[in-house]
């Protein structure tokens, strides 16, 4: 019995020893029967390809050409990734590395005497094979004839090749882009799977997506990938080619991404208008900086007695042969960039008068911040405008007419503008400036300019090219019969911001009661789109004389590709439009006009976190 299971056991052994020792013995006497050829064909039908669909590219004949070894130009085109390389019969060798860092092919050229053949090269360092597919390649082949012509044949594919732009590699961003777009067809065929209850696939295109995502990340350029998400990204693309192949129907497909892409567009819409409502928001909020300094400085002016809230040399605010200047206002830092930036600029500061008119809140905080910083040689009148003569009903008229809630429409500071000689009754002249523009320039030079009989000087707005370009239809309702028989659509407008106004002139043609009956007018239809630009272009019609461009630059506030040649030209930058200087949202690259006039050492904004 002993002899019986000793003989099982060799016999066993002896089968195990076949079993391993067969196969070696099968494998080595075929390959030294291959020739080399052959034998490479062998190793690649044993080499793991992770593209099923992949196939060698037959191998193109060649005529025998004078010792040519190689094609002069072969261009091959990745269609599949967007990408095109060329090479050139120069010795040019690209880096393996960076190949397997940006996922291009590398094909190993090998070229008999008579034929050339394409075919996949496995690398040295035991990395898989990369194939090309047949309809995504182009082999362009340049042939030479062996007659005399050869030389200036050559010379000819030396000129073109001159044309043709020098091989370059994928945009850093191809890979990511690919990415993305493998992500959108995997959730169209999730889709499908879970529809056609194909529960294998599904979980196989979950498993893929989520790790797509995980291994690429915040990635927005190809140099952010690593290995392993271009890894991912074939493991992708093979579980997207099986998808296919389950749900080969196209049109359902393309009902699919026509659907998911109005979807996309829908949420592209919304996030514009919730961006749009929120810069708008942020436009009429009063930062907490702000509101801290005007707290501060309001606390600050209780303090000090009646007789140390007087302003030195009152005495020169109605003297008309000095150079005023009127600002409406309820911010106190734009109105102290303004009153600095003038200033500085001013060859003659001494002459220089200006009139901050402002609400009765902001009254003490205003006159307070003017009474810590004075503005040099110049004279600084506050004044509250629930303190001035002007007529009871102009608030209510300018409110009404515009039905909004907004500040900037309705504010009442904003339709001051219109009673500029019920302001200043003994003066002939006034420069009125916005609260949100910087001046860098001396501006006693508008003084001296020939208004011609006119009230207003500004500057036109009417020029198609400019980020500041206006029609009067689109704030004026020219279907109306009243406006098309009264003014001219094509008339230039011109822009609030930097004027002067002929205040004699004014009173002689009496245009308050101009301004009040289109306000009538516009409170009965409408007439006027919302803010005091169109009212304005209305009261001064025909009455506006055209100033210099240079003396006012617009834009700021809305355009960000306002020439630098022009700015620094101008005399007066506005920031008209939402994006103030002062605020978060402000066009970074011209906040630097700006803040220069900004004393950021000033006790009050450092308490206040006021940082440019």
């Amino acid at each position: 019995m002993r002899k019986i299971h000793r003989w099982q056991r060799i016999l066993i052994l002896s089968l195990l020893f076949f079993t391993l020792v067969a196969p070696i013995i099968f494998v080595s006497h075929r390959l030294g029967n291959f020739s080399p050829a052959g034998r490479k064909e062998f190793v690649e039908d044993l080499t793991f390809k992770y593209r099923t669909d992949a196939v060698t590219l037959n191998s193109i004949k060649q005529e025998a050409g004078g010792g040519l070894k190689e094609p002069n130009l072969v261009i091959y085109e990745d269609k599949g990734f967007g990408s095109t390389m060329s090479y050139n019969s120069s010795n040019e060798k690209i880096d393996s590395k960076q190949l397997e860092t940006s996922g291009d092919v590398d094909p190993d050229l090998k070229q008999s005497e008579n034929s050339v053949t394409v075919a996949n090269h496995s690398k040295s360092n035991g990395t898989n094979n990369l194939e090309i597919d047949e309809d995504q390649a182009l082999l362009k082949e340049t042939r030479y004839s062996r007659s005399g012509e050869k030389e200036q044949s050559n010379r000819k594919i030396v000129q073109d090749d001159q044309k043709v732009q020098r091989p370059v590699r994928r945009a850093v961003d191809e890979k990511v882009k690919e990415i993305k777009d493998q992500l959108i067809r995997a959730r169209t065929f999730l889709n499908f799977a879970i529809l056609g209850g194909n529960a294998h696939l599904v979980k196989e295109l979950r498993l893929r997506m989520k790790d797509l995502e995980r291994v690429t990340g915040d990635a927005n350029k190809d140099t952010d990938l690593s290995r392993r998400a271009l890894q991912k990204m074939r493991s992708m693309e093979a579980s997207l080619t099986k998808a296919s192949r389950v749900f080969p129907d196209c049109s359902s497909m393309a009902k699919k991404l026509r659907a998911m892409t109005y979807n996309a567009e829908d949420q592209v819409r919304a996030q514009q208008n919730q961006a749009a409502y929120l810069v708008d928001l942020a436009a009429r909020t009063t930062p907490k900086s702000l509101h801290c300094l005007s707290m501060r400085l309001t606390t600050e002016y209780f303090t000090v007695s009646p007789d140390g809230r007087q302003f030195p040399k009152q005495e020169r605010v109605h003297d008309p042969n000095l150079l005023h200047f009127a600002v409406f206002t309820d911010n106190v830092l734009a109105c102290a960039v303004v009153v600095n930036s003038t200033v500085s600029f001013a060859l003659e500061e001494e002459k220089i008068v200006f009139h901050v008119v402002t609400d009765f809140v902001n009254f003490p905080a205003i006159s307070m911040w003017f009474l810590l910083n004075p503005p040099g040689k110049a004279t600084v009148q506050i004044q509250s405008i629930d303190n001035l003569a002007v007529p009871s009903g102009m608030h209510k008229s300018g409110v009404n007419v515009q039905n909004s809630l907004d500040p900037r429409y309705s504010s009442r500071l904003n339709y001051l503008r219109f009673y500029l000689p019920d302001v200043f009754p003994l003066l002939n002249k006034v420069v009125l400036l916005d609260h949100d523009v910087v001046v860098q320039g001396d501006l006693s030079g508008v003084w001296s300019m020939n208004m011609n009989g006119k009230v207003n000087g500004a500057v036109e707005t009417c020029q198609e090219n400019e980020a500041s370009f206006h029609r009067m239809d689109m704030f004026i309702n020219f279907t109306d019969p009243f406006v098309a028989k009264r003014f001219d659509v094509k008339r230039c407008t011109w822009a609030f911001g930097m004027n002067l106004f002929d205040l004699q002139e004014w009173r002689r043609q009496n245009l308050t009661d101009l301004y009040h009956k289109y306000m009538q007018l516009g409170n009965e239809r409408p007439l006027w789109k919302a803010g005091s630009l169109p009212i304005g272009w209305a009261t001064f019609y025909n009455q506006t004389v055209t100033l210099d461009r240079r003396w006012h630059v617009l834009g700021l506030g809305y355009e960000s590709g306002i020439g630098q040649d022009d700015i620094d030209k101008a005399v007066v930058l506005h920031y008209d439009g939402v994006m103030k200087p002062w605020l978060d949202i402000g066009i970074a690259k011209y906040k630097g006009y700006w803040t220069k006039f900004v004393n950021y050492d000033q006790p009050h904004l450092q308490q206040c976190n006021i940082h440019p």
